[in-house]
């Protein structure tokens, strides 16, 4: 197995495992800013020091942080308001599709080209999202799909802005510290959010220490390792191979906790998910 391949699978594992944890989560636990608080406080101090002994601030670099942490924002955001009128199962799908976008703003923006069965295998692994998403539609509010939307695009946009940062920071450290420019960002404007919808500044209630500890490591580190995979493959197929964790997070769904709502269309979604990323593979 390449480094690379290692990366995305110890990835997918702890996204799964993140995933898992966090699902029966009340709302009024506000779960996305108790993790990136565990991020910032476990994670962040370690990364902003390497990244600050070891990387050259350049204009260029400070754009690409400058760009990476606004769509963090922008994504955290877009993920919890669409949340807040829709289900994790058709808003986190289609937050997902964005291999596509990034695939085509590589080849707009940047000249990468992909080969014919790469441009396949994302497709029929989109296609396998959109059939997963569609299995939550009957309970959702339309006003979610434009933060959802919106979601999607910040990833496509900080996929390529992290991507093209991996030339200044030589070290896993040094590229947690990037991330946690990001996540700080996110933290900010979550907590401006809540701040204007509900007068508050933290949350009604807190989740078990235990969940924020372990769910910030998982957050951080998981991302970490997919920018680090991007040294070596193209972020639209990095971000691919990472959709195996919905994979396995569907199947723990369906035979570990008895959720059988539409299981069948939904085990015909996770295959065809399965099946776009083996043409993506071989």
């Amino acid at each position: 197995m390449t480094q690379a391949a290692a990366f995305i699978a110890m990835s997918v594992c702890m996204h799964v495992v993140w995933n898992l944890m966090a699902r029966q989560q009340p709302k009024a636990r506000y779960v996305l800013w108790w993790v990136l608080i565990g991020h910032l406080v476990l994670l962040a101090p370690w990364g902003l020091y390497s990244l600050f002994q070891h990387t050259l601030f350049t204009p260029e670099f400070m754009a690409l942080a400058a760009t990476s942490a606004t769509a963090n924002a922008l994504y955290f955001l877009g993920l919890k308001k669409a949340y807040d009128h829709a289900p994790v199962a058709l808003v986190y799908p289609l937050v997902r599709s964005s291999p596509l976008l990034i695939a085509l703003w590589g080849l707009w923006l940047f000249d990468q080209h992909l080969s014919f069965a790469a441009w396949l295998g994302i497709g029929i692994s989109v296609l396998g999202l959109a059939l997963l998403a569609d299995t939550g539609r009957g309970s959702t509010n339309k006003a979610a799909l434009p933060w959802a939307f919106l979601a999607m695009l910040s990833t496509s946009v900080y996929s390529l802005s992290d991507k093209a940062a991996t030339v200044h920071i030589e070290s896993l450290s040094g590229l947690l510290g990037f991330v946690s420019f990001g996540y700080f960002a996110a933290w900010l404007v979550l907590t401006a959010e809540m701040k204007i919808s509900s007068g508050r500044w933290v949350p009604v209630e807190r989740p078990p220490v235990w969940m924020i500890a372990v769910g910030g490591l998982c957050v951080g580190l998981a991302y970490v390792l997919v920018i680090a995979a991007m040294r070596s493959m193209p972020a639209a197929v990095v971000v691919a191979f990472t959709n195996a964790g919905i994979v396995l997070a569907t199947l723990a769904s369906i035979f570990l906790f008895k959720e059988n709502a539409h299981w069948k269309m939904r085990l015909v979604a996770a295959s065809t998910i399965v099946g776009g990323l083996l043409v993506l593979r071989f």
